[in-house]
């Protein structure tokens, strides 16, 4: 099996030079599609000869259109049985090639069906017993189908394996390979892969007939087309890292999580920073999981955080911001997760956070990948004015004729005997603070205290630091008696003490919670601020008391996690967990 030579970006023909039916091109046109992309120009021919076609392309470079366009032609007078079968390692990525073929599909009598785990059996037993020519599912409910009888595939012209290192990567592979046993002898195999491993190609090998293999790129893990950063993050502040990269950034985010826990977690975190966004994990129904994926698709949401499965096939064309929360396990793993934005062309981005002890797995994966990914510094405050400054500007010389209508008595009445820059710098300064701006104030330039830094000839472990010292005065620290029983987070105590005593992050440092109690660092003079005037915090409307800490009580010098003290305050992993306690805390009360 070799390779057809590359398609180049200068072979473009029009879908019409490639023998489609009229009526398919014409839906493409209604679309503005014009011009296939390399993979299509390249493997719809060969599915239209009926051949066996192996694609290998990144993701997001049109393989749906390059498998499906030519199917349907093929199949454009319909069918009371199922002539194709197209396989996809999710229920998302199901939909998605459904929802795709059906747009193409719009002025031909033909039927498409998905089966996939999660949704009732009744609407698909009910299609398959009329009889459809396309059938779209997922590996195991296709073998449910296959059990229980009412998915007959004796007929079947095609057989389409989307995304085959996906769904060996999820275990699907010996559901595919009965599925295979289910099929006629004779029947043309397409096999779309982003990668192939050896599992797939012994697959290739065994099972199709001399196919033709399509790959237009030089290496099939190719992600070139994305700009690729990497951030140093301790595990801890991973949460605040994130809030600093999404406020430095503009345009919409899917940001992977490790778990399905973490990921909603992460999700009730963002909402509480005043941002739009909503967990995708495994947990929810998939009515659920379409709902965050149409309020995303419909610019509602800015940041979606999802597991992998979960996000496995979401394709929304303005995802500007990729970002992996864990670095990814394997090089597949990474090169598909970024892959969701710069889709079709477009320009997107990738940011990895990297603790210290996954420097090493970086370095193995850009060698793998033969890239570079150039490292990151973390947005300072003032950096992430700046963008939000510039953000303001933009929406303000974006607003057109139909935007300013109605206004305009309003703004000629303010105008009468007044200078109109002066009007204009009042309305600038109202809609910054309604913003959170403060544009006369000087943010800080300076990294936040976790960044890691290396010391001019140190030898010691790479970010090694000092202690942090307040910036005024030596750390005190303070006892509350109340910890991660009462559900309490580092998030509320920072919270608490900049907003009834208006302190600066610099003030505050060392955050330890216990079970049932917590010690808090803040400056000499914070501290004797407090004890003297403030002797109870209000924290989540109840009143804790709070004092100076004995040095035998002093915690250890371990440091136990503990998120988000520096601005942004807060922090998604300062999430509350359980019910709002109801009673006063004070020391006689467990």
């Amino acid at each position: 099996m070799g390779p057809d030579s590359a398609v180049t970006e200068n072979d473009k023909p029009r879908f019409d030079a490639l023998s489609l039916d009229p009526k398919i091109c014409s839906a493409l046109e209604a679309l503005g599609f014009e011009h296939p992309t390399p993979i299509q120009a390249a493997a719809i021919p060969a599915v239209m000869e009926g051949v066996d076609v192996i694609g290998r392309a990144r993701t997001g470079s049109g393989k749906t259109a390059a498998f499906g366009l030519p199917l349907l032609h093929r199949l454009r007078d319909g069918g009371s049985h199922v002539r194709a079968l197209l396989l996809a390692p999710t229920r998302e990525l199901a939909i998605q090639v459904t929802n795709a073929l059906r747009t193409y599909a719009k002025n031909l009598p033909v039927q498409i069906v998905t089966i996939y785990g999660g949704a009732p059996y009744g609407p698909q037993l009910s299609a398959l017993r009329r009889g459809v020519p396309i059938v779209v599912g997922t590996p195991g409910r296709v073998i449910d189908h296959l059990t229980r009888g009412s998915l007959d595939l004796s007929k079947l012209e095609t057989l389409v394996l989307d995304e085959a290192d996906e769904m060996l990567r999820m275990g699907f592979l010996e559901d595919v390979e009965r599925i295979l046993d289910a099929t006629p002898e004779k029947r043309q195999v397409v096999l779309f892969s982003a990668t192939m491993p050896p599992p797939i190609r012994s697959i290739a090998v065994k099972r199709l007939n001399e196919p033709r293999e399509i790959q237009v790129e030089s290496k099939a893990l190719t992600v070139d087309h994305i700009i690729q950063r990497w951030v140093s993050v301790p595990q801890r502040f991973k949460p605040d890292a994130l809030l600093r990269v999404l406020a430095a950034k503009g345009g919409s985010a899917l940001v992977f999580a490790r778990t399905r826990a973490g990921c909603a977690e992460l999700a009730d975190g963002l909402v509480r920073h005043g941002l739009a966004a909503d967990a995708l994990h495994g947990d929810l129904s998939q009515q659920a999981r379409e709902r965050v994926l149409g309020r995303l698709r419909s610019k509602q949401l800015r940041v979606v955080v999802a597991t992998d499965v979960a996000a496995r096939g979401l394709d929304v064309d303005h995802l500007a911001l990729v970002v992996n929360l864990d670095l990814p396990s394997d090089p597949e793993q990474y090169v598909h997760r970024i892959g969701r934005t710069g889709r079709a062309g477009r320009e997107g981005s990738a940011v990895s956070f990297v603790t210290p002890r996954e420097e090493g797995r970086l370095r193995r994966l850009e060698r793998t990948l033969r890239i570079r990914i150039d490292q990151l510094d973390v947005p300072t405050d003032a950096i992430i004015a700046e963008r939000a400054l510039d953000a303001l500007k933009a929406d303000l010389e974006a607003l057109g004729e139909d935007d300013r209508r109605g206004v305009e008595a309003v703004v000629d009445s303010m105008l009468e005997g007044k200078d109109a820059r002066d009007v204009a710098l009042a309305a600038v300064a109202l809609l910054a603070r309604q913003r959170g701006l403060d544009p006369a104030k000087t943010p800080s330039d300076q990294a936040p205290h976790w960044v890691r830094r290396r010391p001019p000839g140190r030898t010691g472990p790479a970010g090694a630091r000092p202690p942090r010292q307040p910036s005024s005065g030596e750390w005190t620290t303070l006892f509350m008696p109340v910890g991660k029983v009462r559900g309490i987070r580092p998030g509320d105590v920072v919270g608490a003490i900049a907003n009834e005593l208006n302190v600066p992050s610099s003030e505050i440092g060392r955050i330890s919670i216990l079970d049932n109690k917590s010690f808090i660092e803040v400056s000499a003079g914070v501290a004797a601020k407090m004890t003297e005037n403030h002797p109870e915090l209000e924290i989540r409307g109840n009143s804790v008391p709070i004092s100076v800490a004995r040095p035998r009580a002093q915690p250890g010098s371990r440091r136990p996690r503990s998120f988000d003290r520096s601005p942004p305050r807060g922090g998604p992993a300062g999430a509350r967990k359980g019910p709002r306690p109801q009673k006063r805390w004070s020391r006689n009360k467990k």
